[in-house]
């Protein structure tokens, strides 16, 4: 009795070929790879808590497609029922500003004191601003 086993990842179980039997490599896959054999995208996963409207940062994963890190976001993230909403953003297309450069780029609003609220006076009968 020959016994075959093959793991499989969401998203790499392989199209049945014509004429290709139903026995698979025992060779057991253990990393994180697709059916390509390229790496899974890393994606930054944001939850919007039942307390706030915001979507905040609470980490990162590594998944073959959006909703495959969605549901693994869902599982990792919110198991205490911690969020009423998940967005996934693939980290590849997330820019940010340097640090470094941070003078140079907000630097230009200090001169805009009319910017800021205390520049108004307001009127006594305006009691709630």
């Amino acid at each position: 009795m020959n016994i075959t086993i093959r793991k499989y990842y969401y998203g790499d179980i392989p199209e049945k070929q014509s004429g290709e039997s139903s026995s698979h490599s025992s060779k057991i896959n253990r990393s994180p790879l697709g059916a390509e054999g390229h790496d899974w995208p890393l994606w930054e996963v944001f939850i919007r808590s039942k307390q706030g409207l915001d979507h905040k940062h609470v980490g990162s994963l590594h998944a073959a497609d959006a909703q495959m890190a969605i549901e693994n976001a869902r599982d990792v993230y919110t198991r205490r029922m911690e969020g009423t909403s998940i967005w996934v953003v693939e980290s590849k297309y997330i820019h940010a500003s340097n640090p470094d450069e941070a003078e140079s780029l907000y630097d230009p609003a200090n001169d805009k004191v009319y910017r800021y609220p205390t520049f108004y006076d307001l009127p006594d009968e305006l009691k709630h601003m």
